[in-house]
């Protein structure tokens, strides 16, 4: 179990590490120290802190979801009753297709970003919700295309204010 993430100050040679991992993640540690001219002890040490902050959370390939074949994307909009949203969003979050679920202010308690490969996937998984007892009801928006979808922090130097 990592330590609490506000025992951990994250300061500017942390943020260049990161920064340097956000550009390739396979990067290795030697190549991160010559990068930035630092130890590479240093390097090993700053990322072992963070791993166990749970700052920095893993590491992951990009995968192009079209070429796998998941053609549409969702995002669903959920409207939770008899005040279980925990519940709720932690059976959605298990879902395979689910890819981001989100509280959010206004009208709905919910968003859910969910990939699908037909249109029968998408049709099977918001009846399968709706059948949710505490589900009141969903809204579903369809993306036509994707201007910019980025998965990585933006890592900037940290600026006093």
């Amino acid at each position: 179990m990592g330590t609490d993430k506000n025992d951990h100050t994250v300061d500017d040679t942390d943020r260049r590490i990161l920064a340097s991992l956000n550009d390739d993640a396979r990067k290795s540690y030697r190549d991160i120290a010559n990068e930035l001219d630092i130890a590479l002890s240093t390097v090993s040490t700053r990322i072992k802190r963070l791993e166990e902050a749970d700052i920095l959370q893993g590491y992951i390939p990009l995968i192009d979801a079209t070429a796998l074949g998941y053609e549409l994307t969702a995002v669903i909009h959920v409207k939770i009753s008899r005040g279980n949203l925990i519940e709720v969003q932690n059976a959605l979050s298990e879902r395979d297709e689910v890819f981001g679920v989100y509280d959010v202010t206004g009208s709905f308690d919910s968003v859910i970003l969910a990939r699908f490969r037909s249109r029968t996937e998408l049709n099977d998984f918001v009846k399968d919700m709706l059948a949710h007892e505490d589900v009141e009801h969903t809204t579903t928006h369809l993306v036509l295309n994707t201007m910019k979808e980025e998965h990585r922090i933006p890592v900037t130097p940290h600026e006093e204010p």
